[in-house]
């Protein structure tokens, strides 16, 4: 990190708590040092989309992004094979891939872990052909993205608004017929939710433990009954689903999605859009470069980096 852009959300809560003055001279000053040159920039709305798609332009090598998951897919999408770096300053509300690679949700113990975080090459995935960096989902998934959104004016606690938005979306969530084909091998399910990863969740609850395996994870909530989708949905929301036996987990390269309609709601990357049947879904190996924390993991100082081990 010699020459940084960060483009913050002004709309974050963070951001209007403390002051975007205060905000822009705690950045300054925390990675401002050891003559690094860096310009902040806060910004709402369309303003925040365009220069985010216009970072990979730029004089700067490193671009931090602080806002949501949805601001995070854009600078992913703008930076992909390009010879910037990304950061995160996590100022959303679920910050999926700033919790995998293990950044603190405190701005300023943020701001630390990236003064010394290390570039490391990540994968990306695809759904009919756009980029995203976490998960994509239907059914309950994509329903409960729209009751979260819901939910987000009540002004409740992160808990609160995930628990009303899963209790809305299971009773909206419905069963229906599912294809799913994996690397050409065909798979069919009655489902009420399926659930696609870049990489696998193989760290604790939904979380990935590595985001460079090159693999595609998908999980089928299949719907075996009211008690049983009930008990599912639960378990998806208290992290406890690995031991269910209604949902089903595979891994591929390439996965399609085929269900009795043609178009169907999709959460990605907690936004949510309308999209062709079928949904196509491919892995981008080592697409995109981005800083994630280190931490020493032995008597010896040798350093192990969160998320991914090199």
């Amino acid at each position: 990190m010699r020459r940084i852009l960060v483009l913050l959300n002004a709309d974050a809560g963070t951001v209007l708590d403390r002051g975007a003055d205060a905000v822009r001279a705690l950045i300054e000053r925390e990675l401002g040092q050891d003559g690094r040159e860096i310009e902040v920039r806060l910004l709402s709305g369309r303003k925040l989309v365009e220069a985010i798609s216009a970072a990979k332009d730029g004089a700067h090598d490193t671009v931090i992004v602080g806002g949501g998951d949805g601001s995070v897919n854009l600078a992913a999408s703008a930076l992909v094979r390009s010879d910037k770096t990304l950061g995160i300053l996590p100022l959303g509300t679920l910050n999926l891939l700033a919790r995998d690679i293990g950044m603190p949700l405190d701005l300023q113990q943020a701001l630390a872990t990236l003064d010394e975080a290390r570039p490391h090459r990540i994968d990306l995935g695809t759904i009919n052909g756009r980029l995203f960096h976490t998960i994509s989902g239907i059914g309950f998934f994509s329903q409960m993205a729209r009751a979260r959104e819901a939910a987000r004016h009540w002004k409740l606690g992160r808990f609160f608004v995930v628990a009303i938005a899963a209790f809305f979306a299971l009773r909206r969530a419905g069963r229906f017929a599912l294809r799913v084909t994996i690397d050409g091998h065909e798979h069919d399910f009655e489902a009420f939710a399926a659930l696609v990863t870049v990489n696998r969740f193989s760290g604790p609850g939904w979380r990935r433990a590595r985001l460079d395996e090159a693999i595609m994870e998908i999980h089928i909530a299949e719907d075996r009954g009211a008690l049983a989708k009930l008990k599912a949905g639960a378990d998806m929301v208290t992290d406890s689903w690995r031991g269910n036996p209604g949902i089903i987990s595979l891994t591929g390269r390439h996965i399609e999605l085929r269900r009795r309609r043609s178009r169907s709601w999709v959460s990605t990357d907690g936004e949510l859009s309308r999209e062709r049947i079928p949904l196509d879904y491919g892995i981008e190996p080592s697409a995109l470069t981005l800083l994630m924390p280190w931490q020493r993991e032995d008597a010896s100082g040798q350093e192990t980096q969160r998320g991914s081990i090199s």
